[in-house]
């Protein structure tokens, strides 16, 4: 049996301490300092186990910090493989970023099945080419930790730059996607005066890897929901995981429909129904994404990303970290969430049943996101009788209305602005993000 003090906490040793000792001798003999005999006084004695106490936590942290450095070469190296395979889009006219000023990052979710693999591939079937079915305008302000989105539906009449001979002069948003996402940026900016500073291409297969990749999600459905044309299946009210497949049906659905009081009903608001959904499943992404703090899931993240995920060429890995920092306690409830203000005039010209922007409320809008970093527009949209008048003045804010409006539990601020939307709450029965805690088992 072991005699003196055993079980103490003051007897045990730490794992290797002999060697972290040792490494602290060797440290202090390449700096010069000489120890002393260790015959001594009490109060010698306890100096001495200080300074050696002191020695081994800077051992312990130095090795610590070499570990997590070299850990963190090893991740930033494998992120910048990963992230040159998607980071090849070219965009000339993309405005250059500075500092810490607000910028805007043009979405163009593209119906590309690329990526797609296996039943996701089946269920959203096949086409040729591509169309863009979501465009949205991200305002990003690093300074003030805030996140905009402007929605601009698909049937939008715009103002044609190019392939006039083909589309004629006007025609809708998505019709020149086939030229690339610069077009459309271009297009943006001529009509709306919105400076486009980045691109980020998302097609049907990039959505669903992120979301694999990621473990899936979480998203509340009020009641049971589908919708026969993207495949949506929700079979019971409640917190539902989301996997790739049922993103890819959620972010598609513009035929949602919803069991209540014993009665399916439809959502006649077609793409503002699509569209508050997909801001809702953005949220839900963005809280899911910032929970993740597993290396390897991070890396799987990045790796899913080159099938069906394009990003400027001019939107650098250093860009990406630095917003990931600044923005990583971000709550996705205080991301503001708008659509472009149009009017169904019914059918215009040759054209058929389009949209045409309404204003003044379209400006207000603008106005309220953008501020003065708007430019006066080249190429404005045209209104029901296809003239092309310049946008109405409206003067820069000088204070933010809002609202409170509760949504179980959470308060959110919503900016009050004029819509579209019909003329009933469009809310109650769509889906939004909750916590994995509150999935059904």
């Amino acid at each position: 049996m072991a005699t003196g003090r055993t079980g103490g906490s003051r007897n045990r040793k730490v794992g290797n301490e002999e060697r972290l000792i040792a490494l602290g001798d060797a440290i202090d003999r390449r700096s010069g300092v000489t120890r002393k005999s260790p015959r001594g006084t009490k109060r010698t004695a306890k100096k001495r186990r200080n300074t050696t106490l002191r020695r081994r936590v800077t051992v312990v942290l130095l090795a610590v910090a070499v570990i997590g450095t070299g850990f963190a070469g090893y991740s930033f190296w494998s992120l910048r493989s990963s992230f040159e395979k998607i980071n090849n889009l070219g965009c000339k006219t993309c405005l250059p970023t500075i500092g810490n000023e607000p910028f805007n990052i043009l979405s163009v979710g593209s119906d590309s099945r690329v990526g797609l693999h296996g039943s996701a591939a089946a269920q959203a079937g096949s086409v040729a080419g591509q169309r863009s079915d979501v465009v949205k305008v991200i305002h990003v302000d690093p300074g003030a930790q805030k996140i905009s989105v402007i929605s601009i539906p698909r049937d939008t009449m715009v103002s044609l730059l190019e392939n006039t001979g083909l589309y004629t002069r006007f025609n809708r948003i998505n019709v020149n996607y086939g030229s690339g996402p610069e077009l459309l940026a271009r297009t943006i900016t001529a009509n709306f005066g919105i400076p486009i500073n980045h691109i980020v291409e998302v097609s049907f297969g990039g959505l669903a890897n992120s979301v694999v990749a990621l473990g899936g999600l979480y998203m509340n459905f009020p009641y049971r929901s589908r919708d026969a044309y993207s495949g949506l299946r929700i079979f019971h009210p409640g917190c539902q995981h989301i996997d790739g497949n049922s993103a890819l049906a959620v972010a598609r659905s513009r035929h949602f429909e919803w069991f209540q009081n014993g009665h399916w009903y439809y959502d006649g608001t077609s793409d503002y129904g699509r569209i508050y959904r997909q801001d809702a499943f953005l949220r839900a992404m963005i809280l899911r994404a910032r929970k993740e703090y597993n290396p390897n899931t991070i890396m799987n993240v990045l790796a899913k990303l080159p099938e069906g995920i394009t990003i400027d060429s001019s939107f650098t890995i250093n860009n990406v970290i630095a917003l990931a920092v600044k923005f990583h306690n971000f709550d996705p409830n205080q991301m503001m969430t708008y659509t472009m203000p149009t009017i169904s005039p019914g059918h215009v010209g040759n054209y058929g049943s389009v949209l045409v922007v309404n204003q003044p409320a379209a400006q207000k809008l603008l106005v309220n996101v953008f501020g003065s970093s708007l430019i006066k527009p080249t190429n404005p949209p045209p209104n029901a009788q296809l003239q092309t008048p310049q946008p109405p003045f409206v003067p820069l804010p000088t204070t933010t209305t809002s609202t409170t409006v509760k949504h179980t539990g959470t308060t959110v601020k919503h900016h009050v602005t004029t819509t579209t939307q019909p003329s009933y709450n469009p809310y109650y029965f769509n889906p939004k993000p909750c916590f994995p805690s509150e999935a059904k088992k």
